[in-house]
């Protein structure tokens, strides 16, 4: 086979990358900080009161507040993947990152963004057993149970973002080292490289049908099951209950999923769309979700929201 020709200015590792930001914002980018620093702080704020609420409070050691425990935690590790460094950008104008700086925080994002996605296909599955095998709810879903579902979520993470590290790791990279966005994903870094990104973007396109969509038609599927069951209650009144401890994980699957999928076709179709628009839906689409999830479950959830008024009260 007959290797592409490689400019003479190509390096294989360059030391740095320089992140540019959003691009046609760069003037406004100390006022365009602000808001995403004060939903940072709502996400650590959130997150972090969901944790300790349910890690104090024994009777909410159960599957479900397990599970919200996971889907908290990988909310606090998506979102400080990118919004630290991105207020730097904004804020104290430090662009440069290191190669492999850029590639860590690339692994970092793509796997959690991929364990969250777990995470809620777990919790579909939680929804699922609750409802259409509640009589044996407590023996399948028990602690040891639970663990290993969270270790599974983030290995298998692990495992298909992995490649990412080694198909960039293989690029050529040329003298232009600029790259237009806020964090280091994937795709924005291949499209530096003087060689073909082919395996780059048919991996890239695999990996998101094969986990994030396969995740989609697997919560759709527990859902239709659980509507079905549903729906054979006796009373409305049952159906009602029963249909109200799904509301939140409901709300919790379309604000991850519907940013994500907009973002993701926008960016492969919109093609008449501004390049800061991009941006800005690419970064929401990780910021969103560690921001609402505390509030849907706190506002849904009648234990979580009792417990959390208490807190703020000063009871214990």
């Amino acid at each position: 086979m007959v290797s592409a020709p490689v400019p003479n200015d190509t390096t294989f590792h360059p030391s740095t990358f320089i992140l540019l930001g959003i691009p046609g914002m760069r003037d406004q980018h100390i006022w365009a900080a602000i808001p995403f620093c004060f939903m940072y702080i709502l996400a650590l704020v959130g997150n972090g009161t969901i944790l300790y609420i349910i890690t104090k409070e024994r009777t909410l050691h159960k599957p479900m507040y397990l599970f919200l425990c996971l889907l908290s935690i990988t909310d606090l590790v998506l979102c400080s993947t990118t919004l630290p460094k991105m207020l730097t950008i904004f804020w104290l104008k430090s662009h440069i990152i290191s190669y492999q700086g850029c590639l860590t925080q690339m692994f970092f994002v793509h796997t959690i963004f991929a364990t969250e996605s777990a995470v809620l296909l777990a919790m579909a599955f939680d929804r699922y057993v609750a409802i259409c095998r509640p009589l044996h709810y407590a023996s399948i879903l028990n602690a040891v149970v639970i663990g290993k579902i969270g270790l599974a979520c983030v290995v298998r993470g692990l495992l298909f973002v992995f490649p990412f590290v080694i198909l960039i790791e293989r690029l050529p990279f040329c003298g232009h080292h600029i790259i237009p966005h806020t964090y280091c994903e994937h795709m924005g870094i291949a499209k530096l490289a003087c060689a073909s990104i082919r395996p780059n973007t048919i991996y890239g396109l695999t990996v998101a049908l094969s986990v994030t969509g396969m995740d989609v038609v697997l919560i759709a599927t527990s859902y239709g099951l659980i509507l079905r069951a549903v729906l054979r209650l006796p009373s409305k009144d049952a159906q009602f209950r029963a249909f109200s401890t799904c509301g939140a994980h409901i709300c919790v699957i379309l604000v991850f999923y519907v940013p994500a999928f907009f973002s993701f076709f926008a960016h492969r179709f919109g093609q008449q769309i501004p390049p800061h628009v991009h941006i800005v839906l690419a970064n929401l689409y990780l910021l969103m979700p560690p921001v609402l999830n505390p509030l849907v479950y706190g506002i849904n959830t009648k234990q979580i929201r009792l417990r959390i008024f208490d807190f703020f009260m000063g009871r214990r």
